[in-house]
């Protein structure tokens, strides 16, 4: 049995195969070459090398996926014969190569050993000459595949091996069901080649060029659709009706008072959206928190308090006062120094409001692990704080042990005291650490379902009841779901 060795020939001219691969041609005993029409052949030639070429498989093959299986198949079977095969292939072997992708297939059903050494690829010229970083999103497809391109047009896109004018024709067509026609594109003509060309044109004239070959490839950047024109007029005008005469009755009753607890429920649903990493319920979630503003829009309406116009033009000029940096001269460095500014600039706002505590201004119907954090946050502000963490550990130490000291006592009332300190405790390290104990308790709450999620679906698919388990068991069964995250 023998092996096969699949190397690159690099983008273009001879300089661009690695040192590597220069040694394995030479020392090649069987050397197939996918297409003897590339640059690098002349070299080859020059350097004394003999090499089969595939290129007669594409004139007897009636498409390309037929020239890729049958070029995989003969390396397989001359290996199975026992020969050492070195394949090479134009470009990178990792890059846009259908060959490539089959023989680890056939070679992994076979049983042969496969080596694929690195190589540099024509993108990474491409890269170089439009000087694109890859890591701000791209994606490459074969230009034989963009019938079944599913439109991703959120990143950039390259299309290879536009072999000719027809197969550009027919890019073209399936892109201009993404794009706009016009969309701005660029036509890579031989990149890495001395006859190189990078031609800007529109989609639309994609197929109108003549000098389009094999070794052409099509960059299109990201497509950014320009923003609708929005309104939430509908919602406005919907809410009136709803709170007018003859409207529903609910919606009629409801004042600010009662509907403080849709207004928090509806915030946390949308962070818990948020924590699932679920689109389509933040969408969804965000505007029910919408539909509570226009509420309480409505409401304040009717009493002429304010309108809906009086809430954005309010929160529109303080987002202005409080970004100088953006909308003024004030220059800043960071965004530390962002959030200096915006203390300064609030506390010059809210001079005239008459405040006896430093503590004022924390609203009473925050959430208590919230409402803890803001607390410690404001008296920080004045001095009242730690200067480094190791007394804040030093801290939650001490309220566990005054806990426990309160259960051993069976001093009822103190343990509901002193089990609230330390929760604050933890507040306050949670705040050293930088970290929201809100956020972090909510994440460890759905963990917590995730994984007791996990052991009522083992339990009900076995067919076991509670009662028959063992806490241990139990134990177990929470370990496994451990492990699956």
């Amino acid at each position: 049995m023998g092996d096969i060795t699949v190397i690159g020939l690099g983008p273009g001219d001879f300089g661009y195969i690695t040192v590597e691969t220069l040694e394995i041609l030479r020392k090649a005993e069987t050397l197939l070459l996918r297409t003897e029409k590339h640059p690098t052949v002349s070299e080859l030639k020059r350097q004394g090398l003999n090499w089969q070429s595939y290129d007669v498989v594409y004139e007897q093959s009636d498409n390309f996926e037929q020239v890729y299986t049958t070029i995989a198949k003969d390396c397989i079977y001359r290996a199975k014969m026992g020969q050492q095969i070195v394949y090479a292939v134009p470009g990178s072997p990792q890059v846009a190569e259908k060959t490539v992708v089959l023989l680890r297939q056939y070679a992994a059903d076979e049983n042969i050993n496969l080596n694929i050494l690195a190589g540099m690829s024509f993108l990474d010229v491409l890269f170089n000459r439009l000087e694109l970083d890859p890591i701000d999103g791209l994606t490459v497809i074969d230009s034989n595949d963009i019938s079944d391109f599913s439109g991703n047009v959120q990143t950039a896109l390259v299309v290879t091996q536009v072999y000719d004018r027809q197969i550009a024709s027919e890019v073209k067509l399936a892109l201009m069901e993404l794009y706009p026609d016009d969309h701005e594109i660029v036509i890579a003509y031989h990149v890495g080649l001395r006859d190189e060309k990078l031609i800007n044109a529109k989609l639309y004239e994609l197929d109108r060029f003549s000098q389009i070959d094999h070794l052409t490839s099509v960059y299109i950047p990201r497509f950014q659709p320009r923003l609708e024109s929005f309104t939430i007029e509908p919602l406005i005008e919907t809410m009136a009706r709803l709170r007018a005469p003859d409207g529903c009755p609910w919606d009629i009753e409801q004042t600010h008072r009662t509907l403080r607890r849709y207004m928090i429920e509806e915030v946390y649903e949308a962070i818990e959206a948020i924590e699932a990493g679920d689109s389509q319920a933040l969408c969804e979630e965000l505007g029910d928190v919408l539909l509570q503003v226009v509420f309480h829009a409505r409401i304040a309406e009717e009493t002429g308090t304010f309108t809906m116009q009086d809430i954005i033009n309010t929160v529109t000029q303080k987002l202005i006062r409080r970004h100088p940096h953006v909308f003024s001269t004030v220059s800043v460095q960071d965004s530390a120094e962002v959030i200096v500014n915006w203390e300064k600039i609030k506390k010059t706002e809210k001079s005239h409001q008459q405040r006896i505590s430093v503590l004022d201004g924390i609203p009473k119907g925050l959430p208590a692990l919230m409402r803890a954090y803001k607390l410690q946050a404001k008296a920080a502000k004045v001095g009242f704080d730690w200067t480094s963490i190791d007394p804040v550990w030093e801290k939650v130490a001490e309220e566990l042990a005054e806990l426990r000291q309160a259960i051993h006592n069976e001093e009822n009332k103190a343990v509901e005291g002193e089990l609230g300190d330390v929760l604050f405790a933890v507040v306050n390290l949670a705040r050293f650490l930088n970290l929201d104990p809100e956020v972090a308790l909510t994440v460890t709450n759905n963990k917590f379902l995730k994984r007791f999620s996990y052991i009522e679906e083992t339990l009900k698919e076995k067919n076991i009841s509670w009662n028959r388990m063992t806490l241990p068991e139990l134990d177990k069964l929470w370990e496994e779901a451990k492990e699956c995250e």
